[in-house]
C-alpha cells in the first residue's frame, strides 16, 4: 500500500535512523536503517534519508522535522545549542539549506548548560514530548541510556540537567577491562541489589568494589551472571548517589528503553521515589510533533 506523507518526522541518532510518515499527528508508516550520524559524511545524509522516505513524497514540498545527532557539528547541519534555563524546544529550529527540491528539512537544536558544563542533543525532544502530554508538570525526568540524563523541569522549562556516562562505563568495563573475564550474560537480582546498596551508601568505594568482581570470580568461581548484575548495581548505585540532589523528594518520570527504564524505576522506588515509566519512542514522536507545531 502506497503512502504519501503530509510531513516526515525523523529521529537521527549516532547509530540508527528512524523515520515516520505523518498525517497531522497520525503515523502512516515507519522505516529505519543503520545509517546513523557516525557512519555518514555531510554529503551522505540526504541520500540516506531519501532511501527511506522517497516513496512517501508527493509532487509538492514535504516538511521534514529531525532531531538527534543529525544536528551535531559532525551531522548534516549544525543546530547550535540553546542555553538553559529554557523551553525544551528552542524557537530557532534550523533549516537545512540546499536540499532536494521535494524536501524542506528542519533540525531541532539541543540544549547546553554552562556551569557545570553539560550538553544534550536528542533528549530535549523527548522532554518536549513529555511536557506536551503532561501540562504543568514539575519534577525530574530521568533518560537512561549510554549517557543518562537527569533533567529538572519546572514551569515548562528545563531548569538544569546532568549527564552520567553509566551506560558507556558498563560497556567499557564489561568488554574491554579485566572484568570482561568475569561478566557475562544473565541476571541475578540479589547481586544487583547488593552492589547498588554498596555504592549508594559509599560511592567512594566504587573502584575497589569493581575489582572485587574479578577477585570473587577467581577465588570463588562466581557465575558470570552474578558479575554482570553486580557490575550493573555498583555503577547504578554510584549514579543514584551522585544524582540524589535531583531525585530525592521529587516527582520522577523515566523515559527510555523499557528494560533499562524499569531497572532505574525499581531502584528509585526502593529509595522511596515517586516514579512513572514512559515510552521513549512515543515521547520522541510527540516532541517532533510539538516542534512542527512550533514552526506553524
Amino acid at each position: 500500500m502506497s503512502v504519501q506523507a503530509e510531513w516526515i518526522a525523523v529521529d537521527w541518532g549516532t547509530s540508527r535512523l528512524r523515520v515516520f510518515a505523518m498525517a497531522g499527528e497520525k503515523v502512516l508508516a515507519t522505516a529505519e536503517s543503520e545509517q546513523g550520524m557516525s557512519k555518514l559524511s555531510k554529503a551522505e545524509f540526504e541520500p540516506a534519508l531519501l532511501a527511506l522516505v522517497g516513496d512517501w513524497l508527493g509532487d509538492g514540498v514535504t516538511d521534514v522535522i529531525a532531531c538527534g545527532m543529525v544536528g551535531a557539528r559532525q551531522g548534516w547541519e549544525e543546530a547550535p545549542y540553546s542555553a538553559v534555563p529554557a523551553p525544551a524546544l528552542a524557537e530557532r529550529i534550523i533549516r537545512v539549506p540546499d536540499t532536494d527540491a521535494r524536501l524542506r528539512v528542519h533540525v531541532v537544536p539541543g540544549l547546553k548548560q554552562m556551569k557545570p558544563a553539560d550538553v544534550m542533543r536528542g533528549e530535549e525532544t523527548q522532554v518536549a514530548g513529555f511536557l506536551s502530554k503532561h501540562q504543568n508538570w514539575d519534577g525530574v525526568l530521568c533518560l537512561p541510556g549510554t549517557h543518562t540524563k537527569w533533567v529538572h523541569v519546572s514551569a515548562d522549562e528545563v531548569v538544569s540537567f546532568r549527564t552520567f556516562m553509566t551506560g558507556e562505563m558498563f560497556a567499557l568495563l564489561s568488554k574491554q577491562s579485566v572484568l570482561q573475564h568475569s561478566v557475562g550474560e544473565g541476571w541475578d537480582e540479589e547481586a544487583f541489589r547488593a552492589g547498588m546498596d554498596v555504592t549508594l551508601s559509599r560511592p567512594e568505594n566504587l573502584a575497589t568494589e569493581l575489582f572485587a568482581i574479578r577477585a570473587s570470580d577467581l577465588l570463588e568461581a562466581t557465575p558470570a551472571a552474578v558479575g554482570h548484575a553486580r557490575l550493573s548495581g555498583l555503577l547504578l548505585g554510584a549514579e543514584l548517589a551522585a544524582s540524589r540532589p535531583y531525585w530525592l523528594g521529587q516527582q520522577i518520570a523515566v523515559i527510555g528503553d523499557a528494560v533499562l527504564s524499569n531497572i532505574y524505576a525499581e531502584a528509585l522506588k526502593a529509595q522511596g521515589g515517586f516514579v512513572s515509566v514512559v515510552d521513549c519512542q512515543e515521547m520522541t514522536l510527540a516532541g517532533l510533533i510539538a516542534a512542527r507545531n512550533l514552526l506553524g
